[in-house]
């Protein structure tokens, strides 16, 4: 086990080791999807299957990718932004690196479904490779050039929630959910800190990103890779749906919509599960 600290040539270093080791699988998480391509070359050289999770390399053979609908959290969080606004008004989006097939899914998603369903909001876009210093910095020059903000979609919790609720009870814009003047805020992760801030009222939903599920079955794919298994695309026996890949195949697990009806569900692994 290594930690590549999101440095892709850290990544490369850390799998060279396992290669040279005897590992019988490898699973890993690149965050620049366009750059590992040769070691997954070299990783299916040897016939070391490889498993990534929450991301997927761009090119190069992976025996399995486990994430979520990527491409879904961008339309989940439009359609609820879409529905709060009433289809009017500005919305600004703190977007994930754009190198990330991550961070491209869901602005694509997000553009799409606002383009074709919500036409009436305009959608400021904020590039902020995954800062959150960067984020609040570009935020707060949006705030400044658009005082009719009506929302706002943050691409990853994690970074951007805490950022940006600072910034907003600076401004004296942190009002609660149903208030006059309330920016409506979706986020996408499903950590404890959003279940609390959608308690209070400070943001109105998030996509639960299902980091429990993508250990387990991260493990599982490696093991089975290790042994040999194939799968097909299709429905699983765990509520996902494997697809088909031009380098491979990719088991999209759910990822539920969570807002104040359904923020106490024991199920969310952001209440506890697995502790």
């Amino acid at each position: 086990m290594s930690n590549s600290q999101n440095d892709v040539t850290k990544l490369v270093a850390n799998v060279q080791v396992f290669q040279n080791t005897g590992a019988r699988a490898v699973v890993m998480a690149p965050q620049d999807t366009g750059a590992i391509a040769s070691t997954l070359d070299q990783l299916s050289a040897k016939k070391i299957p490889v498993v990534s999770v929450d991301t997927r390399p761009d090119k190069g053979n992976v025996y399995m990718v486990v994430r979520a609908d990527n491409k879904a959290y961008g339309t989940k969080a439009c359609e609820f932004l879409g529905r709060q606004l009433g289809g009017k008004g500005k919305v600004a989006e703190l977007q994930g690196a754009l190198s990330s097939v991550n961070g491209r899914d869901r602005s694509e998603a997000f553009a799409a479904c606002m383009k074709e369903k919500f036409p009436g909001i305009e959608v400021i876009e904020l590039a902020t490779d995954w800062k959150g210093d960067v984020a609040s910095a570009k935020l707060q020059s949006t705030l400044a050039a658009n005082p009719d903000l009506g929302g706002v979609y943050l691409q990853a919790g994690g970074v951007f929630l805490q950022p940006t609720l600072a910034l907003l009870q600076q401004k004296g814009l942190l009002k609660p959910a149903g208030q006059s003047g309330h920016i409506a805020i979706v986020s996408n992760d499903g950590i404890p800190q959003e279940f609390d801030a959608i308690r209070r009222g400070d943001i109105d939903a998030t996509v639960s990103q299902p980091a429990d599920l993508y250990a387990k079955y991260a493990l599982y794919y490696a093991k089975a890779g290790a042994e040999g298994k194939t799968f097909q695309p299709g429905p699983t026996d765990h509520q996902s749906t494997i697809i088909s890949l031009p380098n491979g195949l990719e088991d999209q697990l759910p990822a539920p919509l969570v807002t104040k009806d359904n923020v106490d569900d024991k199920s969310l692994w952001g209440n506890g599960v697995g502790k």
